[in-house]
């Protein structure tokens, strides 16, 4: 017996599993580029809302065809990839069909599989056509040109592969238990693949077992490039939509998160026998900057929100500031902050350290007309299927703007110099305005 499939099989393991590892770990370092925040609400609230929004995917059942069809394919990647496990056992050991001792059970098993592989191939290539030929109006935005718009199609084709070579490897098998060939034992149930089985009926017992192994070969290195994939991609967001989802703010989205370094200031402008220089006992708030002009200006929850963007477009399709022809799309927004992580990442992997590269997300990313066409409606965040909210960035940026570089609109200039002089956003005096 050769053990050259099963070294090869461990050195491909080994290989793919190695390479996801340190992407993965560069994945978290960039993360963590962002500031530490409070966690807000109790464990249990924070798992009902991942277990709703991530696994029960609330949202998307707004819109019921497309729902389905996305828990098909969400439900087709989880359990297929069950028998993952049995074609690792049977790669390192060499073995076949390892878990056929559980007999009917395993029998119903593959049988399921298959029904749900031909339901993932009927989804995707439904949301092929939508995406391609239908044409709707939300993957057709100016951010999905170029790079986006080939990684959605990429999955897409990635999906239709995998599904076929596994109905394939499956109809050779069962061609091949029908010739009682050894080491194809009798087992499985094949109610989609037997449709494929008549056409292999003329194929010889060696053609039918490199048929066999060449799909079981393809199928375990697609699942390994898919996941390598992964962090290229927008459907990274399938690793992090839980965590995503469980440190997602559970506040109402009316409430606005107080800033202590603002407290603080306008404490002590408030307080006339204040020292400004002083600092109290346990005061270990950091002199910092107001708001964010970068990525590591942001949170880590901001900068994971980045990551698990999905590229959906709900966000840009219910934002009014967009459907009235403004340059803000929040779906942008997210794509955009990726980049900048992205690039500050690769500057960190170059110098091992950040060393400044004259860009920062505000101006050389998202410019200042798409942060002031947002009117705070929480719209994007509201439809999120994974809970992110580009307001919170949009937010910050505005604050920074504001307060570190005075750059409001002049409507917004001029309202504040009227709060301040006039007690409010009127250019009236206290006096004219009094009820004669």
């Amino acid at each position: 017996m050769s053990f050259l499939p099963n070294i090869v099989f461990m050195i491909l393991l080994c290989a793919g599993g190695g390479f996801f590892v340190f992407n993965l770990r560069k994945l978290i370092r960039n993360i963590r580029l962002g500031k530490e925040e409070p966690v807000v609400g109790s464990k249990s609230e924070r798992f009902k809302n991942m277990m709703r929004l991530a696994l029960g995917q609330q949202k998307l059942m707004v819109r019921p065809i497309v729902g389905v069809l996305h828990l098909i394919v969400y439900a087709g990647f989880l359990i297929i990839n069950l028998e993952l496990l049995e074609i690792l056992i049977d790669g390192i050991f060499g073995t076949h069909r390892i878990f056929a001792s559980l007999g009917r059970a395993y029998d119903l098993l593959i049988g399921a599989f298959e029904v749900l592989a031909l339901l993932v191939l009927t989804a995707v290539s439904i949301f092929w056509l939508r995406r391609n030929i239908l044409k709707l109006p939300r993957f057709q935005k100016a951010e999905l040109k170029g790079w986006a718009k080939k990684d959605a199609s990429n999955i897409l084709y990635a999906e239709m592969v995998l599904m076929t070579l596994f109905l394939l490897m499956n109809a050779a098998d069962a061609q091949l238990q029908v010739l009682q060939v050894s080491h194809y034992i009798q087992a499985g149930y094949f109610p989609v693949s037997q449709w494929i089985q008549p056409l292999l009926g003329n194929a010889s017992t060696n053609t039918l077992i490199i048929i066999e192994r060449s799909c079981w070969w393809l199928h375990i290195i697609g699942i390994l490039v898919f996941l390598n994939y992964l962090y290229y991609s927008k459907h990274l967001h399938i690793l992090l939509a839980f965590p995503n989802t469980y440190y997602t703010s559970i506040r109402p989205l009316g409430a606005t998160k107080v800033d202590p370094i603002v407290t603080r200031e306008v404490q002590l402008m408030l307080d006339p026998n204040a020292d400004v220089f002083a600092t109290t006992e346990g005061d270990n708030l950091p002199l910092e900057k107001f708001g964010a002009s970068d990525v590591t200006d942001l949170t880590r929850l901001q900068l994971m929100n980045a990551y698990t963007c999905t590229e959906c477009g709900r966000c840009t399709d219910e934002c009014p500031a967009n459907l009235t022809g403004k340059k803000l799309s929040p779906r942008a927004i997210m794509m955009k902050t990726r980049d900048r992580i992205e690039e500050v990442g690769r500057n960190i992997d170059v110098h091992g350290t950040f060393e400044p590269d004259g860009k920062q997300l505000l101006g050389d990313y998202i410019s200042p007309e798409e942060l002031w066409a947002c009117t705070t409606c929480n719209a994007c965040t509201e439809v999120c299927p994974v809970g992110i909210s580009p307001l919170a960035i949009i937010m910050q940026l505005r604050q920074y703007s504001v307060m570190e570089q005075s750059a409001a609109p002049s409507e917004l200039n001029a309202m504040m110099t009227n709060i301040e002089n006039n007690g409010a956003p009127w250019a009236y005096s206290p006096s004219d305005r009094m009820i004669q």
